[in-house]
């Protein structure tokens, strides 16, 4: 088990092994997520651009252009959608 000392500050250090294992390294953000049953989850929050590659370019989605986007958006904002 790997732990850490929380300073008077409460700052830590996160330890070498997790940050290579979650792939952090200076400047990276991190979310903690509170689970139900009393467990704290530590993730990185900054994803990699390769990882969203292609995700809207997909066989059968209709390619939209920019005006028709803010169309979209603007009416559903009329509606009160967010």
């Amino acid at each position: 088990m790997l732990s850490a000392i929380i300073t008077s500050k409460g700052q830590t250090t996160i330890p070498k092994p997790i940050r290579e294992f979650l792939n952090l390294h200076s400047g990276d953000r991190i979310d903690f997520i509170l689970e139900s049953d009393g467990r704290v989850v530590l993730r990185p929050s900054t994803l990699d651009v390769q990882c969203i590659k292609g995700l809207l370019n997909k066989k059968g989605i209709k390619k939209l252009t920019i005006e028709e986007m803010n169309d979209v958006i603007s009416k559903n904002v009329q509606r009160g959608n967010r």
